[in-house]
């Protein structure tokens, strides 16, 4: 029986040691690598105000974004961390645009896809953002990873999760073992195990979504939105709407109350219609927690999880939440309903 003292590195070993103990060995020491980096950077968002780490740093990452100070400074700390911890092969992040490689003599046998600090718009106003990683095993030959080793499908990942830097700081991974959450405890510098078992409810109240680019939309995700706001006590319409505007919070707020969050095909250029979302390091990790937790994650035709990578900063929409939720969601777009 694990209780509220359980670590993560005992939980992990616990719940798939039993399987493949020697996985569990390195699957743990890599999550407690990446965590140690995370709580430098927890330290660090809960003093930005007083250091000189808010703001842009004038330069614009591969993704065409503006560069926050702590965007990079995150970054650096997790792939200057990782680099020499003897698990990782090879590592992908939002900030780097091409695959990044580790310390010659320190290769592993896992990847690592990062986006260092989602939500990094809200920083300046001390709104909620957080760390999401995604965790695959090397498939090359060689010490020595590669792309290849990335673009792997959302069904191989081994472990997933997000750091999400709050009111509390708070761990929530899966290594297919469903879903758990610890938070840190600042007097010991621990993560602690505080949401044991996390399930999703099957069908929720909540949607989460930027309506503020309804005109960019399809006129079935149009109707979709519309069908949530109307009044029916039978399903329990109309859900109630909450944004943040940081995916590790809006997902965080889902798995633990229902609903879902939809990030839509943005049609502004309707010649090249496009996701927003990245598929490596923000859709897939998701996926993968919100299978894990009875839930489902969908680009509005697939499930997130079976979406072959081509490029490590694809991007993709991104239905994810609650089963039934998505399900009706999903039928929507393809014009089933």
């Amino acid at each position: 029986m694990e209780g509220l003292g359980t670590t993560v590195t005992q939980h992990i070993l616990r719940s798939i040691g039993g399987d493949n103990p020697e996985a569990a060995q390195e699957i743990a020491g890599l999550v407690g690598n990446l965590l140690v980096a995370t709580k430098v950077i927890s330290t660090e968002v809960n003093r930005a105000g007083l250091l000189d780490i808010l703001g842009l740093t004038g330069q614009v990452n591969v993704q065409g974004e503006e560069v926050q100070k702590l965007d990079d400074y995150a970054n650096e700390i997790i792939v200057g961390h990782m680099k020499t911890s003897g698990q990782v092969c090879v590592m992908a992040s939002e900030e780097v645009e091409e695959a990044i490689a580790v310390t010659p003599g320190y290769e592993g046998n896992y990847t690592l896809s990062i986006d260092p600090l989602d939500g990094s718009s809200n920083i300046d106003v001390n709104v909620n953002i957080g760390t999401i990683f995604s965790i695959h095993r090397k498939v090359s030959s060689g010490k020595a990873g590669n792309e290849a080793d990335l673009l792997q499908l959302g069904r191989t990942q081994v472990c997933a999760g997000y750091v999400v830097y709050g009111s509390s700081t708070m761990l929530v991974y899966t290594a297919g073992k469903g879903v758990h959450g610890f938070t840190l405890d600042p007097s010991i510098g621990e993560f602690l195990l505080s949401h044991p078992d996390i399930k999703m409810p099957a069908k929720g109240k909540i949607y989460s979504i930027n309506e503020g680019n309804a005109l960019y939309w399809h006129d079935n995700t149009k109707r979709y939105v519309d069908y949530l706001k109307e009044k029916d006590p039978a399903t329990k319409r109309p859900y109630s709407l909450r944004y943040i505007g940081s995916l590790v919070a809006d997902f965080h707020r889902t798995l633990l109350k229902g609903g879902l969050f939809m990030y839509p095909m943005d049609y502004k250029d309707p010649n090249k219609p496009k996701g927003k979302l990245r598929l490596l390091y923000e859709a897939e990790p998701m996926a993968y927690l919100a299978e894990q937790a009875g839930g489902r994650a969908s680009d509005g035709t697939q499930d997130i999880m079976d979406i072959q990578p081509t490029g490590l900063h694809q991007r993709v929409p991104l239905y994810i939440g609650s089963r039934d939720d998505v399900t009706l969601a999903e039928k929507f777009v393809k014009g089933e309903a």
